[in-house]
């Protein structure tokens, strides 16, 4: 299955003493799936690391690729279909990073590892 990473799956799979479910824990080291980190969630964790609500052990340029070939994922551009999309999507939710986060998924087919409620009421699957 291929599988994308909502920012805070991300940094919870990365801190084993974290909120991360039991099956999305098991989903991001599953061998058979394919895991994708947005460029999307790359960029949130930068600005939320400038504005300095949130901390990491280095910076996120460094961080983010670092951890993201640590685990195995795999890199996801944000491309013009996808950004596209993002006309079409109901304003159900303001969060424009999840907005784009959503985009993405419908447009590759994948399924998003996330908590957040708002996202799952957009037409994409969601596992958590």
């Amino acid at each position: 299955m291929r599988r994308q990473l909502d920012t805070c799956t991300l940094l919870w799979a990365i801190d084993v003493r974290t909120q991360l479910s039991d099956q999305a824990r098991a989903l991001t080291v599953d061998p058979g799936n394919e895991v994708y980190l947005s460029a999307i969630s790359a960029w949130e964790i930068a600005l939320k690391q400038q504005r300095g609500d949130l901390v990491l052990s280095e910076p996120a340029f460094q961080y983010v690729p670092k951890q993201r070939n640590a685990h195995g994922y795999l890199e996801l551009p944000f491309d013009e279909p996808a950004a596209l999309r993002a006309g079409r999507l109901p304003p159900l939710h303001k969060d424009p990073f999840d907005r784009m986060l959503v985009c993405q998924a419908i447009e590759h087919g994948l399924v998003i590892l996330t908590p957040d409620a708002h996202i799952s009421q957009y037409p994409v699957r969601t596992v958590w």
